[in-house]
């Protein structure tokens, strides 16, 4: 069995093992990170021969770092890192190049309770086999607030300012804090993709595992971005943006990001009922500096970044474009009809 994980900011961990009679034998590691003493790599290969192929991601992490020699020093991997190449293997997870993606970036918007409806189809598409994985960039060109799945309505926005600024509410389908966007100040991307594709990772790793290619897309344009668990994007100026994630039963994975681009911080203060508590959470004092706009860092139009980040996504994996197709518009206008819509769904929780 073979596994791949390539650590979000690091290096390329890979494995090989053979399971007899559920039990790891020949385990072999490799990768282009760097490990001192030498020899530690025969004492990593020593400790995860003989685990039971059902051992959790915490318990051969243990594992191996129980046989690191004292003062070992691991760049680029951590013991968690082989954990995951490991359980990865074992699942027989698949890796970005084994498919062909495509990508979406039309240039019509969409409304936003389209876009919600469009994230559950193309998603379910991709589950069930009917397109191939895909990274969609949305545009749109009117105002919204996108709760998470499990927010209280009432909790997280202002009904009368909401009105007031023009701005629509609707709810998604993954879970996760509000979404206040207005046309050209955010960039929001969603990628739907095989469950194997995470197979063998937890929710965290998921995370900065799918986003790891914007990093790159924002460090190439001069911006020291990184990822903050478990779903943040952010720089030492501010955060950059956040992002959701729900796994579908027909076998797919929807991720989806949004990044503030010129976003009027004053503005989202008064439609979204933002807490003191997450306000101090955070370490700061004003919503508004929550956000830290990408115009600010890099003085690129919204499109320039837009176009780094496929020519990134492409360079890495590999793309070709694609649309909407005409059927899944079809499925998407039928959902907005009979879910995202309607009272029940925007009010599930109150």
């Amino acid at each position: 069995m073979h596994g791949e994980y390539k650590v979000p900011g690091g290096k390329l961990v890979v494995v090989d093992l053979d399971v007899v009679d559920d039990v790891i034998t020949n385990f072999r590691l490799a990768g282009d990170f760097f490990l001192e003493p030498d020899n530690a790599l025969e004492d990593i290969n020593a400790a995860v021969t003989g685990l039971p192929a059902g051992s959790s991601a915490a318990a051969i992490a243990s594992a191996v770092r129980r046989a690191l020699p004292t003062r070992a020093i691991l760049l680029g991997f951590s013991p968690e890192a082989v954990a995951v190449a490991i359980r990865r293997s074992l699942a027989q997870a698949s890796t970005w190049q084994d498919y062909d993606w495509q990508i979406i970036h039309s240039q019509k918007p969409v409304a936003p309770v389209l876009q919600m409806a469009l994230d559950e189809v193309l998603a379910t598409e991709v589950g069930e086999g009917r397109r191939q994985p895909t990274l969609r960039i949305w545009e749109w060109n009117e105002p919204a607030v996108v709760i998470g799945s499990f927010q209280s309505l009432k909790n997280e926005v202002d009904p009368e300012n909401a009105a007031k600024y023009g701005f629509t509410v609707v709810r998604r389908i993954s879970g996760g804090g509000a979404m206040f966007m207005e046309a050209g100040s955010v960039i929001t991307y969603s990628i739907y993709a095989p469950t194997d594709l995470v197979q063998g990772m937890s929710f965290a790793d998921s995370y900065a595992f799918l986003d790891e290619w914007v990093i790159e897309a924002l460090k190439s344009l001069g911006i020291d971005a990184r990822y903050q668990p478990l779903n943040d994007i952010t720089s030492p100026t501010g955060k950059i943006g956040g992002a959701a994630q729900k796994r579908l039963g027909s076998g797919a994975v929807l991720h989806h990001v949004t990044m503030s681009y010129d976003m009027d911080g004053e503005k989202m203060v008064q439609v979204l009922r933002i807490g003191r508590e997450k306000l101090s959470d955070k370490g700061i004092t004003s919503a508004a500096k929550r956000v830290d706009p990408l115009r600010s860092q890099t003085g690129l139009s919204r499109a320039a970044i837009i176009d780094r980040m496929k020519e990134t996504f492409t360079g890495l994996y590999g793309a070709t474009a694609s649309d909407v197709t005409v059927e899944e518009y079809a499925k998407a206008i039928e959902l907005v009809a009979n879910k995202f819509s309607t009272e029940a769904w925007l009010t599930r929780v109150p």
